[in-house]
């Protein structure tokens, strides 16, 4: 199989290589002439075998919907486009009939593993007609991690429930981290506990809250035991916003996720210990960049 990668950043780069090791031919496109293989999207169109399969890994929004119409206008009928990146799943559909009216077929793939997907595989929620699905198996399986494919990948349903799936893998993820950097800083703030770091290493085996996320935080807190290089600042990606707004329109309650967001405002007005974590975890699973110490308190 010979595919087309748009986005060469630090997920498309490694998802590069992690399809090449599985023996799927790799040809990628990206502004940075350093780490492209060709010099347009036209080049990349002319690269590669028809009916065409490209993968579109950029950051949400403009770009992406940039990136959309550029590949319509070089791209033939029978063609298969992926959004494997963040993309609201409102989007998809919009993005699937710009392909359509040239036939160019369109899925949406929610992403999930960050900086260690290369090592590790990615998680998967892939949206769009069985038939594309189908067709894009081989990449999706040399994607995802080694194991049962139900494991990592899912075909969760038509254009944009990929997308709605990771939104919703997000907002979890926000909560879940938000636990245990509030956990973090009440122990950091008892006089009994000694060995913070040494309480989150033990949890990870045996324990009912034992998970990737924990082990994050354990190794985050030996390189750095009192987050003192880190600034208590913590970004959004947005799809925590996407999934309370979602919860709004279906009048589904949804307190902790709630919560996890309004922490991070929290995060912007003061240097909380908890938001160390939190920025912490992000940058171990995600490479997501903090704020120094250095820089000083949020504006």
């Amino acid at each position: 199989m010979h595919i087309g990668l748009v986005g060469l950043g630090r997920m498309g780069n490694n998802m590069r290589q992690r399809m090449r090791d599985a023996g799927i031919e790799v040809t990628g496109y990206d502004p940075n002439p350093a780490v492209t293989d060709v010099p347009d999207l036209a080049g990349l169109a002319a690269a590669l075998p028809t009916p065409r399969i490209v993968w579109v890994m950029v950051p949400s929004g403009a770009i992406t919907t940039g990136v959309i119409n550029d590949l319509a206008g070089v791209l033939e009928e029978g063609d298969l486009v992926i959004d494997g990146g963040n993309s609201k799943y409102t989007v998809d559909r919009p993005h699937a009939h710009t392909l359509a009216e040239k036939g160019v077929h369109f899925a949406d793939c929610g992403v999930s593993g960050g900086v260690w997907g290369l090592d590790n595989g990615y998680g998967l929620m892939a949206g769009g007609d069985a038939a594309d699905i189908e067709r894009a198996m081989p990449i999706f399986d040399a994607l995802r991690p080694e194991g049962p494919r139900e494991e990592g990948f899912v075909h969760v349903g038509p254009v944009g429930a990929g997308h709605y799936a990771k939104m919703v893998h997000n907002g979890i993820e926000y909560a879940q981290m938000q636990a245990l950097a509030e956990g973090y800083e009440l122990m950091e703030a008892s006089e009994l506990i000694h060995d913070v770091a040494g309480v989150f290493t033990a949890w990870q085996r045996g324990t009912v809250v034992r998970s990737w996320l924990l082990e994050l935080m354990a190794k985050a807190l030996h390189e750095d035991p009192e987050f003192k290089e880190i600034r208590g600042y913590v970004d959004d990606s947005g799809e925590g916003r996407w999934t309370i707004q979602e919860a709004l329109d279906h009048a589904v309650p949804l307190p902790t996720i709630s919560a996890s967001i309004f922490a991070r405002f929290v995060s912007r007005q003061e240097d909380s210990p908890a938001m160390k974590a939190v920025a912490a975890l992000r940058n171990q699973f995600g490479g997501h960049a903090v704020k120094s110490a250095e820089d000083g308190p949020a504006a």
